[in-house]
């Protein structure tokens, strides 16, 4: 139905059977809100006066609006109730958040905004105001409810269809959908597509997201260098569009230009300064390039507003722990790595808390200790087989050299080298810990070996595979994920043969979970990945109930099973792939 023909939206939504949470530390105020919805017909009414209480009643009631203030008193503000739902997903995709605030500060509404509310209110607020923007708000979640379910449950190709099935009801959302479903076609696979909407936007008008759509483009393509001059553009007619920002920096950072990446996150940190990935980003960036003051400032800030963060993180201590080291002041970096082993599980913390530890002793100068934290490590490796996540060998094999261990390090930085062997930007910073140890020729050698030997391990099941022989491909590609379990082309590889096997051998509910499971594994670890979506798709594809009009009975050797719903990973599952500290 075409928007001009809808009736009036006021009249035909009914607000009465709807449950409302009011987040905000004045009781006057919250009185204010609840009469307004009183007078609206609003019979469930909760309300919270504070950040924490209002988190126990999300996590208890799924509501249909929400009013939350910004600022909460002690404890959460608002953009952290709100930052933690949508993290938790306590909250459906059409629920309304309505944030509301007496600040008009471009600080507190862009920092609001990055956690995307449905609206931001500013105080006083009539009931008038509440009313339109309320009506403005839900009829247009109705729009996207069944994208935006589609989209919670990764199957982004049936919301790029549910998108085009909407425009053409919808022309008063056409815009929005447009952007939605260029967003979705780039999550899966289709980046041609993705840009021919892009492009048909720009043609009619030019639209800060429509420009940023192109740069991610040629960013994924590997023009570097092209993608930041479109994110740069997009800068210069809008300062206030943060994303572009924030994909600079990561354009510079795959060109190398780490001084350049840690200029613009200053920028951006500076725009909109609460947010705890981005000052944690910057911290980490100042500290690539030895800019301790800088370092300093993000990480404390990092920490100053991650207190009451679902986002916190034990990168801001560690962080300051190496600053503080860095300073040659042993004493308060203790303290920090201290701190940061009584607010985060020893299982999240532990090697890294060690790796931290050498590392500011061997900065401060306490080269014994920072030996005796290497042995440690040392033994640690030989322990346990799993190894952490690339980050950490790095940093772990350089703490490893420094303090006198050639043979483990050399191992970790070979391990990474395996499970990124088609990643030169990887391979090169391999390189320079190899060269800082004073190995390079030997680190070389043991770079190009690591790479032959995760193509062949890579190679053997795609032959297997193409040969027709599935079960021995099978096989082998769940024995090289054990191997080598954060290579993602191993990953990609392994899934996709189990998808042949389904499709030539008949559906099996093991094989397809354990296909789901390594595709939810690749998404945690390197989200926006566009197998993904592809691979999804046709195991989506393959479940008896999707395909029940061609296949309606079951195989007599119950190879046709229910349906397997794609959640979340078995958490399990994750932990064995991920291995300590990964």
């Amino acid at each position: 139905m075409d928007q001009t023909s809808r009736p009036n939206e006021a009249d035909t939504t009914d607000w009465a059977d709807k449950h409302y949470l009011l987040v905000d530390d004045f009781v006057g105020i919250r009185i204010l809100l609840r009469e307004s919805l009183r007078n609206l017909g609003a019979r469930h009414i909760d309300q919270a006066a504070s950040g924490g209480e209002a988190m126990k009643l999300l996590a208890k009631t799924r509501y249909d609006v929400v009013l939350c203030d910004y600022n909460l008193g002690e404890g959460k503000n608002g953009q952290q109730v709100l930052e933690e739902t949508r993290v938790r997903n306590l909250t459906a995709p059409s629920s309304v958040w309505l944030m509301v605030s007496a600040e008009k500060s471009v600080e507190s509404v862009m920092g609001a905004a990055e956690h995307q509310p449905d609206a931001y209110l500013i105080k006083p607020i009539t009931e008038g105001v509440l009313l339109t923007r309320l009506n403005r708000v839900w009829h247009k979640k109705q729009v996207f409810r069944e994208i935006d379910q589609a989209c919670m449950e990764k199957d982004y190709l049936r919301a790029a269809k549910l998108c085009d099935a909407q425009i053409a009801q919808n022309k008063l959302h056409e815009l929005e959908l447009l952007r939605m479903k260029a967003t979705l076609l780039l999550k899966s696979g289709e980046p041609e597509k993705a840009r021919a909407i892009y492009e048909k936007v720009l043609a009619e008008r030019d639209y800060s997201w429509a420009r940023a759509g192109l740069g991610k483009i040629r960013m994924n393509n590997g023009e570097h260098e092209a993608a930041r001059q479109i994110f740069q553009g997009v800068i210069v007619e809008n300062r206030y569009y943060i994303d572009a920002y924030d994909q600079m920096a990561v354009a510079y950072q795959l060109m190398g230009q780490h001084e350049e990446a840690c200029g613009v996150l200053e920028k951006a940190a500076r725009l909109s300064p609460n947010s705890v990935p981005r000052q944690r980003n910057l911290g980490q960036a100042a500290l690539k390039i030895g800019n301790v003051s800088m370092a300093e400032k993000a990480f404390r800030k990092c920490v100053a507003i991650g207190e009451f963060s679902v986002m916190k993180t034990v990168d801001a201590y560690l962080g300051l722990a190496r600053v503080c080291g860095m300073k040659k002041d042993a004493k308060e970096a203790l303290q920090w790595l201290l701190l940061a082993q009584r607010e985060f599980p020893p299982e999240e913390i532990g090697l890294r808390a060690k790796i931290t530890e050498g590392m500011v002793h061997h900065e401060t100068g306490d080269y014994r200790r920072a030996r005796k934290c290497g042995d440690e490590l040392e033994a640690m490796l030989l322990e346990d087989p799993a190894r952490p996540e690339k980050a950490i060998c790095m940093e772990l094999a350089t703490l490893l050299f420094a303090v006198g261990v050639k043979d483990a390090p050399a191992g970790l930085l070979c391990y990474v080298v395996k499970n990124n062997h088609d990643n030169q930007v990887v391979q090169d910073e391999v390189q320079k810990i190899f060269d800082k140890a004073k190995m390079g020729d030997e680190g070389t050698s043991l770079i190009l070996a690591s790479r032959k030997e995760a193509s062949d391990l890579m190679n053997k099941g795609v032959l297997l595979w193409k040969t027709d022989k599935l079960d021995d491909a099978v096989a082998w590609m769940r024995a090289a994920r054990v191997k080598l379990p954060n290579n993602l082309r191993i990953l990609f590889n392994s899934a996709q043969i189990i998808v042949s096997y389904l499709q030539q051998r008949g559906y099996h509910a093991d094989l397809a979970a354990e296909a789901v499971e390594v595709l939810l594994y690749v998404d945690k670890i390197a989200p926006g990945q566009q197998r993904f979506a592809q691979l999804m798709e046709q195991l989506m594809q393959l479940t008896p109930d999707a395909r029940a009009e061609d296949a309606p009975g079951a195989a007599a050797d119950g190879a046709l099973v229910p349906a397997v719903k794609v959640v979340a990973a078995p958490e399990k599952a994750v932990k064995t792939m991920r291995g300590r500290g990964g």
